[in-house]
């Protein structure tokens, strides 16, 4: 029986200098728990524009499960420009749908049968969305998994925020550049692997994903520590890979693989979809190339 696995958050626009592609951490992760063979959800918002009307059409197209309201704001962009390595810089439009999700009786009724849910901290920027994520954590079955994908972008979190974020956690994933800032905001101190270790014992984690970009990734836990190299392969661009390379692992892991399975085959998925424009190509699960 597949998994309802959900994304919670932001759904968007991506739009780069040659068009606009379906974004947002929450519905790349949900997209790919469903292309790794579970049931993933995106619970996000948009108004009630064209905009909004063609993301619905995506999500249909796509064959992606969703609760999206319509909200009286307007649906979420972000402008997105890439350096010649394809790292993305990202300018991030305030106010829109995604920060007005309501915990409706919908939300409340996938929420009670919620195996794991994905959420980051830019949706948390507004108290309504804040408010809807800890009231679906509260309604989830008491042995399913929470997965903070801290996801910092511009000066939209703060100190509070990430740490009561961390507190409800069972995993964490972060990268290395995130792993600086958070170690400047809460005072850790030692290499890399040693700061993943504070942050378990601090905030009663299971794991730790960090991911280095070209540098590799690690997954930590109290009783074991994966390493893997970052394939190399020719960059299309970066968007969304970490949102693939958590979907994969956590799929994979929560379908019996071990810790060193799953990672490899997160970093398989974050590889391919850098080789792809946007964050949600298709691609065949059993070997990780585009569908005709």
């Amino acid at each position: 029986m597949k998994k309802v696995i959900v994304g919670l958050g932001e759904i968007l626009w991506d739009v780069f200098p040659s068009g606009k592609v379906l974004g947002g951490a929450p519905a790349n992760f949900a997209y790919h728990v469903n292309q790794s063979g579970n049931k993933g959800y995106v619970i996000s918002a948009i108004g009630e524009d064209d905009l909004g009307r063609e993301i619905l059409g995506h999500l249909t197209q796509k064959n992606l499960p969703h609760i999206i309201q319509h909200t009286v704001y307007p649906t979420g962009t972000v402008q997105i420009t890439l350096n010649r390595s394809g790292i993305p810089k990202y300018k991030i439009t305030d106010k829109v749908a995604w920060d007005f999700i309501e915990f409706s009786p919908h939300v409340e009724e996938l929420a009670k049968k919620t195996s794991a849910v994905c959420y980051g901290t830019l949706a948390q920027r507004n108290y309504v969305t804040r408010s809807t994520f800890f009231r679906f954590f509260k309604s989830m079955p008491a042995e399913s998994l929470k997965i903070y994908d801290i996801n910092l972008r511009l000066n939209y979190y703060s100190k509070n925020i990430i740490e009561e974020s961390l507190y409800v956690a069972d995993i964490l994933k972060i990268n290395d550049e995130e792993l600086d800032i958070l170690s400047d905001l809460i005072h850790l101190s030692g290499n890399e692997i040693e700061r993943c270790n504070q942050l378990i014992t601090i905030y009663s984690l299971d794991m730790v994903m960090l991911t280095k970009g070209t540098e590799g990734s690690h997954i930590i836990t109290g009783k074991c520590k994966s390493f893997l190299a970052t394939p190399q392969v020719k960059v299309e661009d970066t968007v969304g890979a970490g949102d693939a390379f958590t979907a994969a692992f956590i799929t994979s892991y929560m379908d019996g693989e071990s810790i060193e399975t799953a990672h490899r085959y997160a970093v398989d998925v974050a590889a391919f979809v850098c080789t792809k424009k946007g964050a949600m190509p298709s691609y065949d699960n059993s070997n990780l190339i585009l569908n005709p």
